[in-house]
């Protein structure tokens, strides 16, 4: 699916996509349920079909609020390095970030993204033929860079009222705006030459910020209509943040691939996750020029941390997408079926998708259907 991107990530770093090859695996599991559901990530990388030519080595690192706690950093300058130095692809876990303010603690997965020159966040939102759940195939594509989550805040006292105000940058770049576009653009791409037929919607609010979101809108429609004989094929659509999520529940079947600046790529992507049963089972890729990043959708889950009872697939399935913008589709393949045939047989599921079982013996299943 992500062919003609992680043609681009291998470049830049030289990875092979031939029959041979050794990867460097980061695995962070941060908070809660991460540390129970990235040693299945790892699993599964250990037991891929030996056709497929792949070899592992793996190394533990630290991130998180718990590891701020114990060292004064959520994201500690070793793990950064060790990415950039030794890492092709890595996979994180889950953040548990406080709701209210923590002096010196910041979001590791937030600053990770920025250290890493992580710039794109795809979510694959897709049902599992075979089953009651209604037909969904779309690709949210998140900036991951800017927006609101450059955390340029203050709060201040007002000397007319004599109470608080707080105020937030909201910063969108023609750079970065370049940058998404042509990345969901490319995946619209692939997905056209794959299905016969692809749209690309852009997400925004410019109606109402003309000049952030109007960059946006106006950055995307560009990269598009500069490019026609590369994109001509696909539809090009704009729609409106707030009735992009109402339409989203009432007709997903209607979108295909969207881009969206981060604070609206955020909150579609999660909502998106109610389509197909759970954020349990949504995964993602955080994507750089050098690095591939695969973080499941759901938070840290401190209410079921510990019990060994959270879903494994949006991880397993972050693996696989990690796997496919490396440039080894037939591995990622692979673990996608075997996700698909575990779910479609709806007998080994944990308690989010209405099952029992454990993590352990979801993956021990999705492990035997690994071709």
């Amino acid at each position: 699916m992500f062919r003609t991107a992680s043609f681009r990530l291998a470049s830049c770093r030289g990875l092979a996509t031939n029959a041979s090859k050794r990867l460097t695996i980061g695995l962070i599991p941060g908070d809660g349920i991460g540390k129970e559901v990235i040693p299945a990530g790892k699993q599964i990388l250990q037991n891929l079909n030996a056709k497929h030519g792949l070899s592992f080595d793996f190394i533990d690192l630290e991130a998180g609020f718990q590891t701020f706690l114990d060292t004064g950093k959520a994201l500690p300058d070793e793990t950064v390095k060790v990415l950039k130095e030794q890492c092709q692809g890595a996979l994180f876990g889950a953040v548990q970030s406080p709701t209210t303010k923590v002096e010196g603690y910041s979001s590791p997965i937030v600053a990770l993204r920025k250290a890493m020159g992580l710039y794109a966040n795809v979510r694959p939102v897709k049902s599992v033929s075979g089953t009651n759940d209604r037909p969904v195939d779309m690709i949210i594509v998140r900036e991951n860079t800017e927006d609101l989550y450059i955390k340029i805040e203050k709060t201040y006292t007002d000397p007319a009222t004599g109470t608080k105000v707080a105020e937030a940058t909201k910063r969108i770049s023609e750079i970065a705006t370049r940058r998404i576009a042509t990345i969901a653009l490319d995946i619209a791409l692939q997905r056209l030459k794959n299905n016969g037929q692809a749209t690309l919607t852009v997400t925004h609010k410019s109606n109402v910020l003309s000049q952030s979101d109007g960059l946006f809108r106006e950055i995307c429609k560009d990269v598009y209509e500069s490019n026609k004989d590369k994109y001509g094929g696909i539809t090009y659509n704009e729609q409106i943040v707030d009735s992009m999520v109402y339409r989203m529940f009432r007709e997903p079947e209607c979108f295909d691939v969207v881009v969206a600046p981060n604070l609206y790529g955020d909150i579609l992507s999660d909502g998106a996750a109610a389509l197909v049963g759970s954020l349990g089972v949504v995964p993602s890729a955080n994507v750089g020029p050098e690095i591939v990043i695969g973080e499941p959708c759901h938070g840290s889950a401190p209410d079921i941390a510990g019990k060994g009872i959270a879903n494994p697939i949006a991880t397993i399935r972050s693996t696989a997408l990690m796997l496919e913008f490396l440039g080894h589709n037939g591995a990622a393949q692979d673990i996608h079926q075997a996700v698909d045939a575990n779910i479609r047989e709806g007998k080994i599921l944990t308690r989010d998708l209405g099952g029992k079982a454990t993590t352990q013996e979801v993956t021990d299943d999705i492990l035997a259907r690994l071709s």
